[in-house]
């Protein structure tokens, strides 16, 4: 989802320790995540442990306490990876959408977001957010909206104002809730759930944005 101002930085992964500086820090916190990740769709989070992490990764348990305070700080940087990689799967992908066709930036928005879904570790469990811990990232499908809308304005040539903004927040919202039905109701997502909640998010957006832009 020409870039009309300067694309904004990655954000921080989450409650952070110390940020690496040096590449086999970075490379040793990516061993961390990507264990993590692994864990997550092997035990759940309830069951997820720093020390489980850290002898997935083969780092000292020192390594992991180094970055993370506990195993909530460990997904929820978790979770901000996956924001950025989606942002970025989903910003690669808007050089083949034609300038101003909203219902093609969101369909790869929605599209990317079902690939992950079914292909990254983890984020079955750890999206954008941990559901089990809510107040860990309470406004998980905010941050989403707002790297989809900076997306979707730069697409369109137009500013992120407020009314955008709130328009693609309830997108978001809608959509995540009908989403989140498919894949409790199918691990792989129930596929007519899928189809309801595509239409729901092009008809609102029809009303939002117009046929056209």
């Amino acid at each position: 989802m020409s870039h009309p101002n300067p694309p904004e930085e990655p954000r921080p992964l989450g409650a952070l320790r110390r940020t690496p500086v040096q590449q086999r820090s970075t490379e040793r916190l990516t061993r961390i995540l990507d264990a993590c990740a692994a864990l997550l769709d092997e035990v759940g989070y309830e069951e997820l442990s720093t020390r489980a992490v850290a002898q997935r990764a083969d780092v000292p348990i020192g390594s992991v306490y180094r970055f993370f305070g506990n195993k909530r700080a460990m997904a929820d940087a978790l979770a901000h990876r996956n924001l950025d990689r989606y942002g970025e799967r989903v910003g690669a992908r808007m050089a083949d959408v034609t300038p101003g066709d909203w219902r093609g930036a969101i369909d790869i928005a929605f599209d990317e977001y079902l690939a992950m879904k079914r292909s990254v570790p983890g984020f079955g469990l750890v999206d954008f957010g941990i559901p089990s811990a809510p107040d860990a990232m309470p406004d998980a499908n905010l941050d989403v909206a707002d790297r989809v809308g900076e997306i979707l304005a730069a697409h369109l040539g137009r500013r992120l104002d407020a009314t955008l903004r709130r328009t693609v927040v309830v997108a978001v919202e809608a959509v995540d809730s009908v989403l989140q039905l498919a894949f409790r109701t199918d691990p792989s997502g129930d596929a007519a759930l899928i189809v309801e909640a595509r239409e729901l998010v092009h008809a609102y957006l029809t009303h939002r944005l117009g046929e056209t832009e």
